[in-house]
């Protein structure tokens, strides 16, 4: 029943989502957005676990602020073109206003990494990959105005790196780690939307790789990871090749799109922001390689004091590989093409 349940509401979610992305008109787009939410609520929420339905509550009020200032963005610009009242350009920043709110962006993302953290590893990585999906399209389509998608851009990569470094939440950690990936993807979208087509897949693959581990293994924080990854030298190996990726280091299948994207602002002359959003993913590099670091050097002989669970690691290896040695075949494959 429960299965039947959530089966039902994923499929919602999903719909919701490819409602929004695919309609012609902005009011059939706020319903996909309105269809969406009104289906991740019921997934999220739980009745064993009060941090799951305080999650829930936190994502709906948010979600419904960043849906009332688009429905107020869509009446006023229809009511701007029926009276000819030349608003368009502030209106416009209302819209994407409540579109980088959707998503996450820094300085809306207030809400992000408080709901991560009352959520289980599948919320988390619908809430880390499907839930980026329509607003960030949704902002593809609408007019954007280039001077505040660069802030918005320079500021997500700055806090994403700053308030990541405190952190002892795996959840936390990745929520930051989004918020410097929205970064990128917005990067990546301002010229070219094939380019946030292959970020984001390349994305969605790594952050499966990291958190079916971890959902694996039942790890939330970082002194649980020293513990359970002591005896499964294989699993350790390839948990922290996924940090590198995910980082973007160049072997890994991480760094493509970083590669493409940084390619593509350097031809379209926007020097700044590609030495910003640089600079600040060595930050988030950095707190990569101290979750990483000490988990590899450190070494215990005695038994954990708690039983880990008994998984098949043979799927998780293989899926593993691929995102290790990605970047080799997607480069000739270019290459071929």
């Amino acid at each position: 029943m429960i299965f039947f349940y959530k089966s039902m509401f994923l499929f919602s979610l999903m719909m919701g989502t490819l409602i929004s992305i695919s309609s012609y008109t902005w009011m059939g787009m706020w319903m996909g957005l309105e269809i969406n939410l009104l289906s991740i609520i019921p997934l999220m929420s739980s009745t064993e676990n009060s941090m799951a339905s305080e999650a829930a509550l936190k994502y709906f009020i948010t979600q419904a602020l960043a849906s009332t200032l688009l429905l107020f963005s869509i009446i006023s610009l229809s009511l701007n073109f029926m009276y000819n009242i030349n608003l368009n350009l502030y209106l416009m920043m209302i819209m994407n206003t409540s579109l980088f709110m959707k998503m996450g962006a820094a300085p809306f993302h207030f809400w992000f990494p408080e709901v991560m953290e009352g959520l289980n590893w599948t919320n988390s990585f619908l809430m880390l990959t499907w839930q980026k999906i329509a607003p960030m399209i949704l902002l593809m389509y609408s007019n954007f105005n280039l001077i505040y998608t660069s802030m918005i851009i320079i500021i997500s990569s700055i806090i994403s790196g700053i308030m990541g470094m405190n952190q002892t939440s795996l959840r936390k950690i990745l929520a930051y780690s989004s918020i410097n990936h929205i970064s990128w993807m917005l990067c990546s979208m301002l010229f070219m939307e094939t380019i946030w087509i292959y970020y984001f897949l390349i994305y969605m693959i790594i952050n499966f790789n990291i958190i079916i581990i971890f959902k694996k293994m039942n790890i939330f924080y970082i002194k649980q990871l020293f513990l359970s990854l002591n005896n499964k030298p294989m699993m350790k190996f390839f948990f922290i090749m996924n940090f590198l990726s995910l980082a973007g280091l160049p072997p890994f299948l991480g760094f493509f799109p970083k590669w493409l994207t940084i390619q593509n602002l350097i031809q379209n002359n926007f020097y700044a922001i590609t030495l910003i959003v640089i600079i600040m993913t060595l930050i988030t590099l950095y707190i990569y390689m101290r979750i990483t670091l000490s988990s590899l050097i450190l070494m215990m002989n005695e038994m954990p004091y708690y039983n880990t669970p008994k998984i098949n690691l043979n799927s998780i290896y293989i899926i593993n590989f691929i995102s290790m040695i990605g970047l080799l075949f997607i480069t000739i494959m270019f290459n071929c093409y």
